[in-house]
C-alpha cells in the first residue's frame, strides 16, 4: 500500500500559506480523483480543494482552522495498491 501525501495548495501567484477551513471527508472515506477533499481559506477566498489521486483517507494532519505553509502535508491517502 502507497500513501499519498495531500498537500496544502499553492492558489495564488504570491500565495505563501493558507487554512484548512474544513475536511468534506473523514479518516475511512473512498475518495476518487477529482473529488472535494477540503475548503483552503486564502487571505482573498475560500477554494474546494480535488484530491489529485484516488483512494482512502487514511490521516488528516492538519485539523481546521490551522494555517500552514503551501506544500505542508495536510492529510494522507492510501492508494490501495
Amino acid at each position: 500500500m502507497a500513501r499519498i501525501a495531500i498537500e496544502m495548495p499553492k492558489l495564488g501567484y504570491d500565495m505563501e500559506v493558507g487554512t484548512v477551513a474544513a475536511w468534506t471527508r473523514k479518516v475511512g472515506d473512498s475518495v476518487s480523483r477529482g473529488d472535494v477533499l477540503a475548503e483552503i481559506e486564502t487571505d482573498k477566498s475560500t477554494v474546494e480543494m480535488e484530491a489529485l489521486a484516488g483512494g482512502t483517507l487514511v490521516e488528516i494532519v492538519v485539523q481546521p482552522g490551522t494555517e500552514v505553509p503551501v506544500g505542508t502535508t495536510i492529510g494522507w491517502l492510501d492508494d490501495g495498491k
